[in-house]
């Protein structure tokens, strides 16, 4: 089967639609249905029901998923196969949410880069979204984020837990929110508590979507935000950032997840090191409770 007609069919799949798809894909979207009609025939059976509002699975499309995923899971081992650099036996490919690249991700990589001598590796860096679709397209073995996406032929395992703390510039700062507070997307689950925390809060001018980058801009600015404590733990024992007083704070799982087609031995390797990692990595709250 062309592994195109697989990876048109996850992606469709995947954001439920065919013009969704085919931006993705950067192809036409007569292009995306061109493709799907030749799976389907080839297939004999419909895929996907079509409608004024997008398409949806069938039930021959959901049982056909995990096959398409294993199909485009085998291309994708047998391209790193023929792409492994000179000198290593077999390549690994990671994933990693941009907030948990500083200090965690960045650690893992090079704790895998020592004791994994013979595995080269590429990494990607993005939004859960980002990350849970190159994963599905075989393109990421093992990825760490917040919000894991589990699909069949997935596994995830909570490795660790981030505790958003809401820090300032300003040493004097009273509590609440003011005109300097920049809100930070950190999620669907974030925002339903940051409601409840703050009842009359209305957007703020300033959105961030760029996670622990953003203390670069916090410190530029003289900002307050929500951030995680492992992030800005050397500011604060600094004094370039502050806590805010009776802020609530939020514990924030992270997650690895992996593909089951991946060679075993490699990624048990590979989540050995992150575990190490974990395991070195300053308990949270217990250094929240210190500085208060």
């Amino acid at each position: 089967m062309d592994v195109h007609l697989a990876r048109t069919f996850l992606e469709v799949a995947s954001c439920g639609s065919f013009v969704a798809a085919a931006e993705r894909l950067h192809v036409t979207q007569s292009t995306v249905s061109v493709r799907i009609q030749k799976l389907e025939d080839m297939l004999g059976k419909r895929l996907f029901e079509r409608s004024k509002s997008g398409v949806e699975m069938t039930s021959y499309g959901e049982q056909f998923e995990p096959s398409a995923r294993a199909l485009l899971l085998v291309w994708e081992e047998a391209r790193y196969a023929i792409a492994v650099p000179d000198g290593f036996t077999s390549s690994l490919s990671i994933g990693s949410q941009y907030s948990l690249w500083p200090e965690l991700a960045i650690n893992w990589l090079e704790a895998m880069e020592r004791e994994m001598p013979q595995v080269a590796f590429s990494v990607h860096l993005g939004m859960p979204d980002r990350l849970n679709r190159l994963m599905t397209n075989g393109l990421i073995d093992m990825s760490v984020v917040y919000s894991p996406e589990i699909r069949p032929g997935f596994k995830a395992e909570h490795v660790m837990d981030d505790y958003l703390v809401h820090v300032t510039t300003d040493p004097q700062h009273r509590g609440g929110l003011d005109e300097r507070y920049v809100f930070m997307n950190w999620g669907e689950e974030f925002a339903a508590a940051h409601s409840r925390w703050y009842p009359d809060f209305r957007l703020s001018r300033t959105t961030l979507l760029v996670g622990a980058a953003a203390v670069t801009y916090i410190l530029r600015n003289s900002c307050s935000a929500y951030l995680p404590s492992r992030v800005v733990k050397e500011y604060l024992e600094v004094g370039k950032l502050h806590l805010v007083p009776n802020a609530p704070e939020m514990a924030f799982p992270a997650f690895l997840v992996w593909t089951t087609g991946k060679d075993a031995a490699l990624i048990t390797a590979a989540r050995r090191c992150l575990l190490s990692i974990v395991s070195r990595t300053p308990d949270s709250e217990t250094y929240i409770t210190s500085t208060k």
